[in-house]
């Protein structure tokens, strides 16, 4: 482990260095994510629980390890599953874009290659999802909306495995340099 002022938990021959992707691969894969989120819970709805697009939004944010990346893909996988669910336009958008933007600031400070840090990310931003969704559809709605937070909790973890499980798949899809 490198130590230095600026960063911590930085690996030595990652330190610092932001991935790269094909240029079909982000729009692909957030397109997946939320027609994942869609369709998938319709029929199978046990799988309702996982947010894809939030684990898909937390993950090019981390790897790529720049706050403005972060945001647009955020603001464009939240816009997207917006207007594809019965929520109102922006929810999702200002929510995954917040989202995002820290997670790519975690990105640039932390080893996020290592699984127990993706774990733990991946719980924290789920929360903190639907924190903010729950902030919005009270504060900006005036809808009445309720907090569980132990059934939150248990699913956080499971996106969190689920989580950690999707972004060893997508690591195979980065461009070596």
């Amino acid at each position: 482990m490198a130590y230095s002022d600026d960063r911590i938990l930085l690996s030595n021959e990652r330190e610092g260095q932001k991935s790269k992707f094909r240029v079909w691969i982000v729009p692909v894969v957030a397109l997946l994510a939320v027609l994942f989120q869609v369709y998938v819970p319709r029929h199978i709805p046990f799988l309702g629980f996982l947010e894809m697009p939030l684990l898909i939004t937390v993950y090019f944010a981390l790897v790529r390890r720049n706050q403005i990346s972060g945001l647009m893909v955020g603001a464009l996988v939240g816009l997207a599953q917006d207007s594809l669910t019965k929520h109102p336009m922006g929810m999702y958008g200002i929510v995954k874009t917040l989202v995002g933007y820290f997670a790519a600031s975690v990105g640039v400070r932390l080893d996020v290659d290592h699984p127990l840090i993706r774990l733990v990310l991946c719980f924290f931003f789920y929360l903190f999802h639907q924190l903010m969704v729950w902030v919005m559809t009270r504060a900006l709605l005036g809808q009445p909306a309720v907090l569980i937070w132990p059934g939150m909790a248990v699913e956080g973890a499971l996106n969190a495995a689920v989580g950690v499980t999707l972004f060893l798949f997508l690591d195979r899809l980065r461009e070596r340099t």
